[in-house]
């Protein structure tokens, strides 16, 4: 897979998700399926978007016991999704239990890979109330590396990493970054944030836009404008 911008889809319904696609006509965005809409629509809409040619980033964030997220990843695995991840603080045992359960008997997979730390996550509330008193980008430094070393594809980090991770895990370890806005735009709850086309700058693979596009006046505008910005 090349560059490519993922909205993301943060829908309470089936319906309401394919209202909003129903706009694009053109295109055929990469799409990503988070907790609200997975746990209301369940495996249906991932299956409803595949069908309509959609690429899919199943967002769930598997977090667990090595044993549990395992067999939960053999499950998802059936969903023939294209990413799905994980929290890297799960630790190696639980990142490689994943991986044996997302592989399929033919050795094909989705791409896998681990949350560093949430973009609303900042220094102070990671000290306060995590207990973690190290800096926030050697933290993300530490997790994408043991994610690398785990077998994953890469990491959900900030814009702000990607060119960090990349220096330390290598260029083809993937970075998907959330917390993308536009510079004319509301940052929102986000606290480390990139334009797409800074984004693009400093290396980052696939920046995942959500509101910047769903709540835009014209959403299929705003998400050319992603692309012109970061893929073009």
């Amino acid at each position: 897979m090349g560059r490519d911008v993922i909205v993301a889809c943060d829908f309470s319904s089936m319906e309401d998700t394919l209202s909003f696609l129903g706009k694009f006509t053109g295109r055929k965005p990469f799409v990503k399926i988070g907790m609200e809409l997975y746990y209301a629509e369940g495996p249906a809409v991932v299956r409803e978007l595949k069908a309509r040619g959609h690429k899919i980033f199943l967002d769930l964030k598997l977090h667990d016991i090595p044993n549990t997220v395992k067999k939960a990843m053999a499950v998802l695995s059936r969903l023939d999704v294209d990413i799905c991840n994980l929290h890297a603080a799960g630790t190696t045992a639980m990142m490689k239990a994943a991986l044996e359960g997302l592989t399929r008997p033919d050795g094909s997979r989705p791409l896998l890979i681990a949350v560093t730390q949430l973009t609303s996550t900042d220094q102070e509330a990671m000290e306060r109330d995590l207990l973690i008193k190290e800096p926030i980008k050697d933290v993300v430094m530490h997790y994408a590396k043991t994610a690398k070393a785990a077998g994953l594809d890469g990491v959900v980090c900030s814009p702000l990493e990607a060119e960090a991770v990349h220096g330390a895990c290598g260029r083809e370890f993937l970075t998907v970054t959330p917390g993308v806005r536009f510079s004319d735009g509301d940052v929102g709850d986000q606290k480390r944030v990139m334009t797409p086309a800074e984004a693009k700058r400093i290396g980052s693979d696939y920046i995942v836009v959500g509101r910047p596009i769903t709540a835009a006046d014209d959403p299929v505008a705003a998400y050319e404008r992603c692309v012109r910005e970061f893929v073009d």
